[in-house]
């Protein structure tokens, strides 16, 4: 019994931690119809921002906002002087969908290729804000800690925010118009183009968070985003793309799978869980779990 609920609370902060990431890869796709791989490249240049200024200044706290920040101003800045001019540069609708995937694979490893040049391969680690000692339980020492309490905690008031500000502001109606009928919108007067750098600006500030919470529980190296980005994607599609809920949910029953699967069968099954999940989702509801039944006719 112990061990099922040592399973299930890593279960929990894994999910918590990949739901983050899903979320940042489901703000872009809401707002702009891209799927952005870069959003690994760019948690992981927000996260070497906030670890420098951790460094100097010695507080999680100044670091996270300005990590999140620091992912903002960099989306926007992929999206503004890179993404923007190569959709406007498309020949037709074939290309809309695939030249952005191309683009965010390249713009991925160029973020990683140049955080590797200036800073090496070394492996940096940050201090969490507070402590990462398991819980006591029944005199028991369980796998959940303040630390884990902290990032479902930002997980969880991260989805509300978003899914408030996408069905309850004009600003989350300017942004699914933008993404869905960008000429209707333009009509109607919305900046369609200030919208969807401003998409990509939130998607970037939700990434800085996911990399400023896994970091503390790993290092931080060019590379380091590679398996959240995996797992991040993995669980918005599990999930819907179009749905924030389906992006934490999706990334909740992700980090059941792995949990039961490695403790319970074979730690080798991270990540063939995860594609078997990603299968057998898009063999019996190809849209998501939490995706609508009915979609949009072009």
């Amino acid at each position: 019994m112990f061990d099922f609920i040592n399973t299930l609370l890593i279960g929990i902060t894994a999910g918590s931690i990949y739901s983050l990431m899903a979320i940042a890869i489901v703000l872009v796709w809401r707002s702009t119809r891209v799927v952005n791989f870069a959003a690994g490249g760019l948690a992981l240049a927000s996260s070497f921002v906030g670890a420098a200024v951790l460094e100097k200044t010695g507080s999680f706290w100044v670091a996270l906002p300005l990590a999140m920040v620091a992912g903002a101003v960099f989306s926007a800045f992929i999206e503004y002087f890179f993404l923007r001019p190569l959709l406007k540069r498309s020949g037709g609708k074939g290309d809309e969908i695939f030249l952005p995937i191309i683009a965010t694979l390249g713009l991925l490893g160029i973020i990683q290729s140049i955080i590797g040049f200036k800073w090496g391969l070394t492996y940096q680690s940050l201090t969490a804000p507070v402590s990462t000692d398991g819980y006591t339980l029944f005199g028991r020492v369980i796998a959940f800690s303040p630390f884990n309490l902290l990032v479902v905690v930002f997980a969880t008031v991260s989805m509300l925010l978003l899914t408030l500000l996408f069905q309850k502001t004009n600003i989350g109606l300017a942004l699914r118009a933008s993404a869905h009928s960008p000429e209707i919108a333009r009509l109607s007067g919305i900046k369609v183009d200030f919208i969807r750098t401003l998409g990509w600006a939130l998607a970037g500030a939700a990434g800085g968070l996911a990399g400023m919470l896994y970091i503390p529980s790993s290092y931080l190296y060019p590379n380091a985003m590679d398996v959240l980005l995996v797992f991040g994607f993995v669980a918005a599609v599990i999930g819907g793309l179009e749905s924030l809920f389906g992006a934490v949910a999706g990334a909740m029953l992700l980090g059941f799978a792995i949990s039961f699967a490695t403790s319970y069968v074979s730690e080798k099954l991270v990540f063939p869980m995860a594609f078997i999940m990603l299968i057998v989702v898009l063999l019996i509801r190809p849209a998501g779990i939490f995706s609508k039944k009915k979609g949009r006719r072009d």
